[in-house]
């Protein structure tokens, strides 16, 4: 079994995003309503939470909601909006006890007021902390970010803050909500699906893919250690030349 110490402590990647997925089939596979899996998917957030934190991972993403979640059968979505305020309420002390900042993604605008009222405490107490950053991407499509950063961007064209000859990839992702955050060096897919889901596309341009049959409320800390071992046994070359990119580390 894969743990902690078979990591090399100095190729942690630092930031880490990983799409949730099969709560609902977890669920189903045991006869249990959908819910039942979201449940117990909480479980599976604290364990990959803490073992990002204690191997020094910087940044954690973790797709919570998708706009098109919203699309769902009504009683689903109540009950995970629900679900996400006990969760808040809940583990506060934890995300204070590991020094855990709590940040957000997404169009919270359309969430429920309860929920946003949950969420912006939480962000408010752990503002000051010091250890990883965790950002839930809630209410998020990337499709939806990207639109919206152009629609700010051709705004600050229209008023003269910014000329057509200064647009480029490095002033577009700054409109993004992603300003500030490097883009993942990995993202981690459960339940054996082998998409991306509209899921922070214009980050993960140079990001290196792992995709798990496991279902996410299966997942454990031990699941993030193989994939991060995973990761360090690839070549990141970002458009270069295997040789050029061995060049660069002897320099």
């Amino acid at each position: 079994m894969t743990t902690k110490e078979d990591i090399d402590k100095n190729k942690i990647p630092t930031h880490i995003a990983v799409i949730m997925d099969g709560n609902g089939r977890w669920a189903k596979q045991k006869g249990k309503e959908r819910v039942v899996g979201h449940q117990h998917g909480v479980k599976a957030v604290r364990e990959v939470t803490e073992a990002a934190a204690e191997v020094g991972v910087k940044y954690l993403t973790l797709f919570a909601f998708s706009t098109e979640n919203w699309q769902r059968p009504s009683d689903e979505v109540n009950a995970l909006m629900s679900l996400l305020v006990s969760t808040l309420n809940s583990e506060i002390k934890t995300l204070m006890e590991n020094n855990i900042v709590l940040k957000t993604i997404g169009n919270l605008d359309i969430m429920p007021a309860q929920v946003r009222k949950n969420l912006m405490k939480t962000v408010r107490e752990t503002l000051h902390n010091k250890g990883m950053t965790l950002i839930l991407a809630l209410s998020y499509s990337a499709r939806w970010e990207i639109a919206g950063a152009a629609r700010e961007l051709a705004d600050d064209v229209k008023e003269g803050k910014v000329g057509l000859d200064e647009i480029d990839e490095t002033l577009f992702s700054e409109y993004l909500q992603t300003r500030n955050i490097p883009d993942p060096d990995i993202l981690i897919r459960t339940s054996g699906e082998y998409r991306v889901s509209n899921f922070l596309l214009w980050q993960i341009a140079y990001t290196e893919l792992y995709f798990t049959k496991k279902l996410w409320p299966d997942i454990r800390k031990e699941d993030l250690y193989d994939a991060i071992i995973d990761y360090q046994s690839r070549e990141r070359r970002f458009g270069l030349l295997s040789e050029q990119t061995k060049l660069d580390v002897d320099r």
